[in-house]
């Protein structure tokens, strides 16, 4: 049982420390950041797939935050975000 309690109490601390890492998705570019690069995903037909795979991609990139430059394809998609930090 104490195992078990301290698995959870892991998971819990684990979630809360990535969702503080994660970049957040902007729709300009955000006052007093600078742009620090240029990312790009593909996925497959979802949008909020390529979102997640493009905000992965900035949070291992070490930016604050990204904007999404580019979106397109049909049954697969591509897409580009700008970093900022």
């Amino acid at each position: 049982m104490k195992n078990l309690t301290m698995t959870l109490a892991a998971i819990a601390l684990a979630t809360a420390s990535f969702s503080t890492l994660a970049a957040t998705e902007v729709q300009s570019a955000p006052a007093g950041q600078q742009p620090i690069g240029v990312v790009s995903a593909t996925s497959g037909n979802s949008l909020s797939s390529l979102q997640n795979k493009l905000n992965a991609k900035a949070s291992e990139a070490g930016a604050s935050s990204y904007r999404i430059i580019g979106a397109s394809g049909d049954n697969h998609l591509y897409g580009t975000a700008e970093l900022y930090k």
